[in-house]
């Protein structure tokens, strides 16, 4: 789907307050624009439009620009190594995900950059839940009638993902893991190729980020089983979580957070921390960013530090139980 411009993104925010903007800035900070790095591809989807609509709020409490740069490579990690050997200035942010920041490190055998190691943690902004959705020719309509059919008739059925160690992939695999199932995985090249056979029926499931499948879902072209969360999601808000249907801990999605380079002065990433948490309380920045699927979170630098912690344990289990590695 398309994605809007920067221009169309900011003739839709209110004015910034006053107040806000004269709040105290580390002295000297920031002299000259901010890189805020995103390890995708320009429009490529929900982790570059929150980006540029965090970089609109920033640039109307910062005296300097905050300029969104594309570095997509590698599951994000191009853009991540790119970071962490960015000067620890506070001029360099990395703006990313768990696919890059807790996957990556289970996924490929060698690294450039470790998520612990070379990044200061400024915030946690949000988690976009999953949602499995069928086929409509499977003529299943709940989870529960769909774990059954998998147990019944195991390795009979197919999920779709956007490729090996993908939130879409690792998501079906933790329900496999949770459930006791087998269903055969089928990564494709393209996810437009993906949701064309499940609507034929080649493939019989997906998990997708609720903004990907919304579309789909709204349309009629498949059928909605369940949102991975705990919460439901204000994109599709009739469908029912995993936890509401009795399957609390299948709760898989992508998390987006701001890092800093190792080193970065803490005064700095302090002030982007809560220059961040205002943006994510603000009721019309808010509203953008639950448009885009965001569960908002927020809160301190710590949050993000204890998450990664256990995302890196969790993501680590689930790729080892999916068996593919990437060299």
């Amino acid at each position: 789907m398309p994605f809007p411009s920067r221009r169309h993104l900011l003739a839709g925010f209110a004015a910034l307050p006053a107040a806000a903007a004269a709040q105290t800035l580390p002295a000297g900070w920031p002299d000259r624009p901010i890189r805020l790095v995103v390890p995708a591809a320009g429009g490529a989807g929900t982790a570059d439009t929150i980006a540029r609509l965090l970089a609109i709020e920033l640039d109307r409490r910062l005296p300097q620009r905050t300029l969104v740069e594309n570095r997509p490579g590698a599951n994000g990690n191009v853009g991540a190594t790119a970071v962490a050997r960015a000067a620890p200035d506070g001029h360099t942010f990395l703006f990313s995900w768990s696919g890059t920041l807790a996957t990556s490190p289970a996924l490929y055998r060698e690294l450039s950059f470790d998520p612990k190691r070379d990044f200061e943690p400024a915030i946690l902004l949000g988690n976009v839940p999953n949602i499995l959705v069928v086929t409509n020719g499977l003529r299943v309509r709940t989870l529960a009638e769909l774990t059954e059919r998998l147990r019944r008739e195991p390795g009979a059925l197919s999920f779709g993902s956007s490729g090996n160690g993908s939130s879409m992939h690792l998501a079906g695999e933790l329900y496999r893991q949770r459930t006791g199932t087998e269903m055969s995985h089928v990564p494709y090249a393209t996810i437009q190729q993906g949701f064309t056979d499940l609507f034929t029926g080649r493939i019989q499931l997906m998990f997708n980020l609720v903004t990907g499948a919304a579309p789909q879902v709204r349309g009629g072209q498949v059928t909605p089983i369940a949102i991975l969360s705990d919460r439901r999601s204000s994109v599709l808000p009739d469908v029912p979580t995993t936890a509401e249907l009795g399957m609390p801990g299948l709760e898989f999605g992508s998390w987006f957070c701001i890092m800093a380079p190792r080193g970065t002065p803490a005064p700095i990433v302090a002030t982007m921390n809560r220059l961040v948490n205002e943006i994510l309380t603000m009721p019309e920045s808010r509203a953008r960013l639950e448009a885009q699927g965001l569960d908002i979170i927020g809160g301190e630098p710590e949050r993000l530090a204890t998450l990664l912690d256990a995302e890196l344990a969790r993501h680590a289990e689930l790729v080892r139980f999916s068996g593919v590695r990437v060299e």
